[in-house]
């Protein structure tokens, strides 16, 4: 008797209910509470170390043909369920990755719509908080189509934050570091032109977004396995600091064709309050699946050099003549005067074979190998490309004997010029081109506005056109390394042949005008929470007019800081940018590229602070190899580098590349020393790090 009273006073009391569900994270930290507020709409809230993280935030999908998900609920099912597993990426920071969570499925009905269900599934882990909408099968819900998402993350305050302006087809912004309350007046400035843009809001967001609370939390909003569904960018209400989820459109306005069973890509929460663990944090990916692919021995790994910086600086051009108006099929270029600046022509490609024979390095990208580029871009030219026919200049059957002979492979290179449809029809014929000749690795880009005209770079529609051009390159077992698609969102633990992405402004922007010294400090607490970046480090030469008189642009970083940025910007798909003669001038610092690995044991992060600085220590796949990096940005500072994660009782030599004491991004970027001391785990060791520089270290 007196346990139904206890019973009957907490329900009265709204203590129990059978409308609210907790559970927390295998740690204990997080606490996530789900709960059905008035008229039956659907709430979560979290906290970390009873700190608010996400306040009591709405959830729901509006749709456009069929009654909406937001509200008349009823909990008529859940069921909780912990997980624990270590599963080893097929390349990665790390060798073994622990995907441990406790997890939440809440059934909701709504009576009034024939008892039409949904099902929305938590997953509470010890770094954050996944979380998706899944339609089962049933018989009152078939085709529907959404007409927006109305996921809420109600923040405890006015955040500082990492962000990017909203924007349907680019990430190629300088991150803007403010307040969210100062979002609003700083829009218009952080809207730089683009080739390609589509911004929705004065106060519109991209993910991955970094914000850290006044009480010292880390937190990063994001999405995990992003697969047929338009990308999520927020919309932020400024008064109430609320974000909420705002869904790219498609050509007609709508954001999502759906068909049960499915689900929504899963919304991430990053939290702790150290900065580092959002680095170390595995949350996207453990919320992708296993991979597809049972045969994973070609997917390996590169570094390589390249036919690009040159034409990126204007130095050389993809063009092979100055004609302003080609076809294919009807140009005859073996009639035309070539303009004498075309850098992939069949001798100067072999240099850079020789150049990456000498010095270990994997392969060589080639830009500007087909015919087509006089007027590729800006003209919403649906022919624009066929990806097979070479230039005069280049000898495709040569270059594939020469690079044989030499153990180095060539990087295909596919520029769509935004023209999807016509890639799609030349897919199967290129990739076929690309076996038959020994790539088996591809550079894909999409500058320009995207074919089928008024489609988004983040639709739907490009998101599964993305997808179909890694899985039918897995079929010819072919790498993927996408620039200007869409960002990533960890599905490369799923397809791991997509080696790379850029989805960020990039090394190139350094030729444009320059990134700011504070870029490369941001970018991995916000690009790189997805996937890797193809971000091309390794400029040495950093004034632009030193290869082009009239670009008087020059690398915001000193040449140390672009060799630490192969250790703190990881990727399985790392370029030595600059040009093979600039490194035969800076020989002794270019060991550090020709040494630094590409895949990793282990990683620690040593100092983070987003914005500010970062220095990451990493193992070596499969060797006795340890390499640290360090950036900062354009403030100098003494870096802390600890050796502690080195076996104890050994000694080893380190090799230093640092700032020279003069040294700073903007006056001598050239200015640097290269030292050698021995090192063991009880070794300390502070670092002068110029202004806009960095350093780097092996030890063997």
């Amino acid at each position: 008797m007196r346990s139904y009273l206890l019973l009957m006073l907490l329900l009265c009391a709204g203590i129990f209910s059978v409308d609210a569900q907790q559970i927390t994270s295998p740690d204990k930290n997080l606490v996530l509470n789900f709960e059905l507020k008035d008229n039956g709409v659907p709430t979560y809230s979290l906290t970390y170390k009873k700190k608010d993280v996400i306040k009591t935030s709405k959830l729901g999908i509006e749709t456009k043909d069929v009654p909406s998900f937001l509200n008349g609920f009823t909990i008529t099912d859940t069921q909780k369920n912990t997980f624990d597993e270590t599963w080893q990426p097929v390349w990665g920071e790390q060798k073994n990755i622990r995907n441990n969570y406790n997890e939440l499925l809440v059934t909701l009905t709504q009576k009034a719509e024939k008892d039409r269900f949904i099902r929305i599934r938590f997953r509470l882990f010890n770094d954050g908080l996944g979380f998706r909408y899944e339609f089962p099968s049933q018989k009152n819900l078939n085709y529907f189509i959404i007409k927006e998402e109305h996921t809420q993350f109600a923040l405890a305050g006015d955040h500082k934050a990492f962000w990017l302006p909203g924007d349907f087809d680019t990430q190629e912004y300088s991150t803007v570091t403010s307040n969210l309350s100062e979002v609003r007046g700083k829009m218009k400035a952080a809207v730089t032109p683009n080739v390609s843009q589509t911004t929705f809001s004065p106060t519109g967001l991209q993910t991955p977004l970094m914000m850290k609370s006044k009480d010292g939390l880390y937190i990063n909003i994001h999405e995990a396995a992003l697969v047929d569904y338009s990308c999520m960018s927020l919309n932020l209400d400024d008064k109430n600091f609320v974000l909420e989820s705002f869904l790219t459109p498609d050509a007609i306005g709508d954001k999502g064709y759906m068909q049960a069973p499915t689900q929504t890509p899963w919304r991430t929460v990053i939290v702790s309050d150290k900065a580092g663990d959002i680095l170390m944090s595995k949350l996207v990916y453990n919320l992708n699946e296993p991979t597809k692919f049972k045969d994973v021995s070609w997917i390996k790994p590169i570094k390589y050099v390249g036919v690009w910086w040159e034409m990126i600086t204007g130095k050389s051009t993809w063009a092979y003549t100055d004609l302003e108006n080609v076809q294919l099929g009807v140009t005859d270029y073996s009639k035309t005067k070539p303009n004498g600046k075309h850098g992939a022509n069949t001798q100067h490609v072999k240099e850079y074979i020789d150049f990456a024979a000498k010095n270990g390095i994997d392969a060589v990208l080639v830009e500007g190998w087909n015919q087509g580029w006089e007027d590729w871009f800006g003209k919403t030219k649906d022919y624009v490309f066929d990806f097979v026919t070479p230039y005069p200049d280049f000898d495709v059957k040569e270059l594939h004997r020469y690079a044989e002979s030499k153990g180095v492979k060539i990087i295909m290179h596919h520029e769509t010029s935004g023209s999807v449809r016509n890639y799609e029809r030349h897919l199967d014929t290129a990739y076929k081109f690309m076996v038959e000749n020994g790539y088996n690795a591809v550079k894909s880009g999409y500058v320009g506005q995207i074919i089928p005209r008024g489609e988004h770079h983040y639709g739907q529609w490009l998101v599964n056109h993305y997808l179909y051009a890694i899985t039918k390159a897995a079929d010819y077992k072919i790498m993927v390394n996408a620039h200007e698609a869409i960002r990533p969102t960890g599905l490369a633990r799923t397809y791991p042949n997509l080696i790379g992405n850029e989805a960020a402004r990039g090394t190139e922007y350094e030729s444009f005008g320059g990134n700011n010294p504070d870029h490369t400090t941001i970018l991995p607490f916000t690009r790189l929470i997805g996937g890797p970046m193809d971000y091309t480090p390794g400029i040495f030469q950093t004034k632009i007019n030193a290869y082009n008189p009239d670009n008087n642009s020059f690398v915001h970083t000193t040449l140390t800081k672009q060799l630490a940025l192969y250790v703190t910007m990881y990727s399985p798909l790392q370029m030595a940018a600059d040009l093979p003669e600039t490194y035969n001038k800076f020989y002794d610092a270019f060991q550090f590229i020709k040494d630094v690995a590409v895949d990793w044991d282990e990683s620690y992060v040593l100092e983070a602070e987003p914005g500010d600085y970062i220095t990451i220590a990493r193992k070596a796949k499969g060797k006795n190899e340890w390499f640290v990096g360090s950036v900062t940005d354009e403030n100098a500072r003494t870096a802390v580098v600890k050796f502690d994660y080195l076996p104890k009782g050994k000694t080893y030599e380190a090799i230093i590349y640092a700032d020279g004491k003069d040294a700073s991004y903007d006056k001598n970027p050239q200015s640097y020393t290269i030292r050698k001391m021995k090192v063991t785990s009880k070794t300390v060791l502070k670092q002068a790090v110029a202004p806009g520089g960095g350093f780097a270290i092996s030890v063997k």
